[in-house]
């Protein structure tokens, strides 16, 4: 953690000094803002967080509950949103309270005696090493809290405005704040009361009935749902014997079970298959009792019994897969000649069975790709056609998701007889840990992704794809470090510097590239603003070959010694030497003549290139500065 820079901090250094519009920040809902989020789900709240960062934005997120979220329905938390969590400064604690996800047990019915259930078998949880980050199981609440309190330590000092729900918007084309919005008062003694304001932008993060889907002229298509589950969060006593590990459980009399372990020691959550919901239900499966769904569950791992004590939570939902065409509110004839003004998010826009775990974890990163946007622009750091890539990137990943979900949902509905292969649910679950761990998204080129003319350079890094850390040791104090968990949710883009063989101040091309960036006009750092730290909208860092004890500091040139600071002090915290053992230029494969890669401040790799390929980094950057 990187402070003191502007004068000692005696105090919780995650609680940054107030700036911009944190400074006398109104408490109530202000006639105007820049950006209106409608919901504190996930994605709403992840896109406020990112917002946070930016002090000159005015960002302001509406609730129709009158407090926070106490019980949240999402639990799932996959290794690439883990990841994420870490970039807001939250990984470690969550995962200190979260349950851990290792292994999966396959539970089929036992060949000697049908009407009984056996284990069959375990299975790794990341048997590929695709991520040092766990998978983890933990309420969406408190996933929320975290978001919540990166928010209130920002400089924007950003809560949410609680007891407001969204009733309708006019985008009036007039004026510097288009977008006219109708709220009306859920709380309070003006409860039922409108309201008018007026944002630059309005995001829709209102889940799957979502009010302002309606009213940018979207809507959800896709499959009815034809299959239905009983989920509950439990406290029960039980002899099943992996009742604290993942499973999945298939019953020789029909009817299969998710079972997932939850945070704390006790509690558990089962979703029990209810079987096809028939033509002309009309909702009645809906009304499964959760005594039914309980005496379900124990029909379904006979011979063991749940003795369900106390009930947290339960819900009856159908699966259903259902997609909007565009995630923005320009239509396809409009596309070209605006740019966005309406954004939705999440459930707002993508609708798929809870068993994947997805829905948390890609609704987070759908806010994860636009609020970084959103700031850029309203900041002046980019031009406003870097919010038309938003829906371009996020519908794609949406219609993967769906896809996989499809092929998961039916094949856990599926009776033990029905399988040609006794082991394809679990051969399933090993060959497509990448997906659902949230490492399968892979950005196609375009404006934020260059073409892979240079990814032989990096072949560890994937143009398009999350940017996968590794392990490097810190020069100035000899610590070692992961690298990508050095990149914070600030949204500022990052340079990594692979040098070449030579030596830290001899005549080189990692030194040519290093003068060129802090000298050239068309060097991307030239966009700084004056008076700002040589960092503030690029984090360069500089990974030499050699190891860190062989590296001469005062050698490093000045790229990578940025001054920060009201005091203009070095930052050494940028300069990193290989770690003995696992060298990250044989781990991702990077060329011992030294490579530049470029990571978009949402940390998915944007570009690779030579270190001589300054005039092609110029170009990749021109139109992302150009206002």
């Amino acid at each position: 953690m990187h402070f003191h820079h502007h004068g000692y901090v005696s105090g919780d250094p995650r609680v940054q000094p107030a700036a911009g519009t944190g400074i006398d920040r109104p408490d109530e809902l202000p006639d105007r803002m820049d950006v209106l989020i409608v919901g504190t789900g996930p994605a709403g709240m992840l896109t406020a967080a990112q917002l946070s960062r930016f002090p000159g934005v005015n960002t302001r997120i509406i609730e129709r509950r009158p407090g926070r979220l106490e019980i949240g329905q999402a639990d799932g938390i996959q290794a690439r949103s883990v990841e994420t969590f870490q970039a807001f400064g939250f990984a470690e604690r969550i995962t200190a309270e979260a349950y851990a996800i290792t292994e999966m047990a396959f539970w089929k019915p036992d060949p000697a005696d049908q009407s009984k259930i056996v284990r069959t078998a375990r299975t790794i949880d990341d048997p590929a090493g695709i991520s040092e980050f766990p998978h983890l199981i933990v309420n969406q609440a408190r996933v929320l809290d975290y978001f919540a309190e990166f928010m209130a330590n920002s400089p924007t000092r950003m809560k949410p405005d609680y007891g407001y729900e969204f009733k309708d918007l006019t985008d009036t084309g007039a004026g510097e704040y288009p977008i006219e919005v109708t709220l009306v008062r859920t709380a309070g003694d003006e409860a039922g009361s409108e309201r008018v304001v007026r944002a630059k932008y309005v995001v829709g993060s209102d889940g799957a009935r979502s009010k302002v889907r309606s009213a940018i002229g979207c809507t959800l298509d896709g499959d009815q749902a034809n299959h239905a589950w009983g989920v509950m969060d439990v406290l029960a006593e039980s002899d099943f014997p992996d009742i604290r590990l993942k499973c999945a459980i298939q019953s020789g009399g029909g009817g299969s079970i998710l079972l997932i372990p939850r945070e704390g020691g006790h509690l558990f959550r089962m979703y029990v298959d209810l079987g096809e919901v028939p033509a002309g239900d009309h909702g009645a499966v809906r009304k499964t009792t959760i005594e039914q769904m309980i005496a379900k569950a124990n029909e379904i791992v006979h011979p063991y019994t749940v003795d369900v004590r106390d009930v947290a939570w339960h819900s009856v939902y159908e699966v259903g897969h259902r997609l909007t065409d565009r995630f923005d509110d320009v239509v396809a004839e409009e596309r070209g000649t605006r740019t966005p003004r309406v954004f939705i998010t999440g459930d707002a826009c993508h609708t798929h069975s809870a068993k994947a775990g997805q829905g948390m974890n890609v609704s987070m990163q759908d806010g994860f790709n636009l609020g970084w946007k959103l700031g850029h622009v309203l900041e002046g750091r980019g031009p406003a056609s870097l919010l038309s890539t938003y829906s371009e990137e996020r519908q794609v990943v949406a219609q993967n998701l769906i896809d996989f979900d499809k092929q998961w949902s039916t094949l856990m509905a599926k009776r033990p007889e029905e399988f040609e292969d006794p082991s394809e649910l679990e051969d399933f679950y090993v060959r497509t840990a990448e997906f659902p761990a949230g490492f399968m998204t892979e950005y196609a080129p375009s404006l934020l992704v260059a073409a892979p003319a240079h990814q032989d350079l990096a072949t560890g890094f994937p143009i398009g794809k999350r940017f996968k850390s590794a392990p490097v040791v810190r020069l100035c104090d000899s610590n070692p470090k992961q690298l990508g968990h050095l990149a914070e949710a600030d949204g500022r883009w990052r340079i990594y510097v692979f040098a070449d063989g030579a030596e830290a101040g001899a005549p080189s091309a990692t030194a040519e590239f290093a003068n060129w960036l802090t000298t050239a006009a068309e060097s991307p750092l030239a966009a700084t603003p004056a008076g700002a730290d040589d960092d503030a909208w690029f984090d360069v860092k500089v990974v030499y070959q050699q190891a860190h004890a062989d590296i001469d500091i005062n050698a490093v040139p000045a790229a990578f010694r940025p001054k920060v600071g009201p005091f203009s002090l070095t930052h050494l915290e940028k300069i990193f030497g290989v770690q003995e053992g696992d060298d990250i230029f044989d781990a991702r494969g990077i060329s011992r003549d030294g490579a530049v890669v470029v990571v978009r401040p949402d940390h998915y790799v944007a570009n690779v290139l030579p270190l001589t390929a300054t005039d092609e980094l110029a170009d990749f950057f021109a139109p992302l500065l150009a206002v």
